[in-house]
């Protein structure tokens, strides 16, 4: 029998800015919304580049992953949008810390904008 889906929201992550969910649990799995890397009380990107906003992008997924009751080492698959891929072993690098265990699997992918020019966004499907 299928459960209703349910949507998942906190104020640790920015808000929807349109008619999406932060994040959706339906059954076993988690499907968050891609992450940018914008503070959650002002909606303005982070100051810094790739890999400050890197670390800000994954913040708010982990934010989201705490409101659903799970954590990093739940997260089985990752898509990374960036707008310049010559910018990848800065993202690797500090993506790299939060999965030191087993690494979810991943694509990777440039992009030609993301909103409010940010140079990184991150979606994530965690399994609770």
């Amino acid at each position: 029998m299928l459960t209703q889906n349910e949507a998942v929201r906190t104020a640790e992550a920015p808000a929807a800015i349109g008619p999406y969910s932060q994040a959706v649990k339906a059954g076993e799995f988690l499907f968050v919304s891609g992450q940018l890397p914008a503070d959650p009380k002002t909606g303005a990107l982070v100051e810094g580049g790739v890999d400050a906003q890197t670390e800000q992008a994954l913040k708010n997924l982990g934010g989201i992953l705490q409101a659903a009751g799970l954590g990093f080492e739940h997260v089985v698959k990752t898509t990374v949008f960036m707008t310049d891929l010559s910018k990848f072993a800065q993202m690797n690098e500090v993506y790299a810390r939060r999965f030191p265990k087993v690494p979810p699997a991943r694509a990777t992918v440039q992009v030609s904008a993301l909103p409010k020019g940010a140079q990184v966004e991150i979606e994530a499907v965690a399994r609770g």
